[in-house]
């Protein structure tokens, strides 16, 4: 992190605040056939989490899920709602998982254009796996602090509502403004949404494998975040490559006050886990030493 950067910090608070939620990051990745093996330089109790491809199932996540967690791991799965047939589906879902040391679960609402069966939307997931019985204690829930392609933002804060009574955390899809991020958190905590936020975060990335990784893997948030963000698309073309250590310090004063309840980071890395790691110790390195 430059001193340039670091010099922006205007107090202590911050400083520990922002030492508090890099350090508690947990990483996103896809479920590909290459990516366990780039796992190895993370500690064995570090937090992961897996997405849930809408061209390959939830199955697959399942089955990395099982695989990760011998080895240690602390696993959050992505059960995307269109991807679960219906309710047996769902039972043998959760029965899998629960026979896993997982605690968390990720219920987004998935980018498969068709639902695969009854469940259409996270919300409607969501209050189906409050009737089963398991033993998740945190269960997750996607936010939008830039708006939804095709959703008003009057809808997505009456649905955020509603989710906050079958959840209790919710994670922001990427975004590169730290104002834009601040109002939509002082916006949601006025309307009564107290849910803990992780920021998800863009991690750092060298500007064509995140271009390239995002439309070849196909995941909906990052491809769909391209397409839509020409502004973000062009200064991302603009320079070889990308970290978020500009944004973090412009989210530390918000980090550093409890009314925003901001919990961590969700680390968005395009699987790129050994470039995101190296820089997420590189920016504590350098908050420890400015102490």
């Amino acid at each position: 992190m430059s001193s340039s950067v670091l010099k922006k910090l205007k107090s202590d608070a911050e400083r520990q605040a922002l030492l508090h939620t890099v350090k508690e990051a947990y990483m996103e990745i896809f479920p590909t056939p290459s990516i366990e093996s780039k796992l190895d330089l993370l500690e064995p109790n570090s937090y992961i989490a897996v997405t849930c491809s809408p061209s390959k199932g939830v199955e697959l996540t399942l089955d990395m899920v099982e695989r990760l967690a011998q080895r240690g791991f602390k696993l959050v799965p992505h059960i995307a709602a269109r991807m679960v047939k219906d309710d047996a589906h769902l039972r043998e879902i959760l029965k899998r998982l629960d026979d896993l040391p997982i605690i968390s679960i990720f219920v987004p609402g998935g980018d498969s254009p068709q639902p695969a069966g009854k469940f259409s939307t996270a919300l409607d997931l969501l209050r189906a796996i409050a009737e089963v019985d398991h033993k998740f204690t945190e269960i997750g829930v996607a936010a939008h602090p830039e708006g939804h392609p095709t959703v008003g933002n009057d809808v997505l804060f009456e649905q955020l509502l509603k989710k906050q009574e079958v959840s209790n955390y919710m994670v922001t899809q990427m975004c590169f403004d730290a104002d834009v991020l601040a109002a939509w958190l002082h916006d949601v905590r006025e309307q009564g949404i107290t849910l803990p936020a992780w920021i998800g975060l863009p991690g750092v990335s060298d500007r064509n494998s995140l271009m390239t990784t995002s439309l070849r893997i196909g995941v909906g948030n990052s491809l769909r975040y391209l397409k839509n963000h020409g502004k973000i698309a062009m200064r991302l073309l603009k320079s070889k490559s990308y970290r978020p250590d500009k944004l973090l310090t412009e989210l530390a004063p918000f980090i550093a006050d409890p009314a925003y309840r901001i919990a961590g980071h969700h680390i968005y890395c395009f699987n790129q886990v050994e470039r995101a790691e190296q820089w997420r110790h590189e920016f504590l390195d350098s908050l420890r030493t400015s102490g």
